[in-house]
């Protein structure tokens, strides 16, 4: 990311910040609606900690694109976590959707093209970390299925 990308998703996100919960509302209800799949990985999540979860967490990453060596290690358990939540490569596409447009709608007449570009490339950049760190989850617990505490 380029120093300008890295401003402008801040600058964004600073005005997103005040509507962060209906923005987050915004983004289940579009995700759900564009993938159904999703909805059963939420089937037992309490929606109003969600959103918050999701906001502080895009909070926490917006603020560590300076220090990439924090934010990756971070956002690698945050992949690993979702791999065990059962989500798949395909639903990281639904949810990079589901955000663009949030903040789309959220943002309106700030939403430009360099901010677009902007945002695509922080959720690119933070959803490869994530699959990546999936992937790997999954090689793992194919290889060694029992996890070492059980074997011991």
């Amino acid at each position: 990311m380029t120093p300008e990308q890295k401003r402008l998703v801040r600058d964004t996100w600073k005005q997103l910040a005040p509507v962060a919960d209906a923005a987050a509302g915004m983004f289940y209800h579009r995700l759900f609606e564009i993938d159904p799949t999703t909805r059963t990985l939420f089937r037992a999540t309490d929606m109003v900690a969600q959103r918050k979860k999701l906001s502080q967490t895009l909070a926490f990453a917006i603020g560590g694109l300076d220090n990439l060596d924090t934010l990756v290690s971070k956002v690698e358990d945050l992949g690993r976590r979702h791999a065990g939540y059962g989500v798949t490569d395909a639903q990281y596409d639904s949810v990079g959707a589901a955000l663009l447009w949030t903040l789309e709608q959220g943002l309106d007449q700030a939403w430009t093209p360099p901010v677009a570009a902007a945002w695509t490339e922080v959720y690119q950049l933070l959803s490869g970390i994530m699959r990546n760190a999936a992937a790997r989850a999954e090689r793992l617990q194919s290889v060694w299925p029992a996890p070492f505490e059980a074997a011991v």
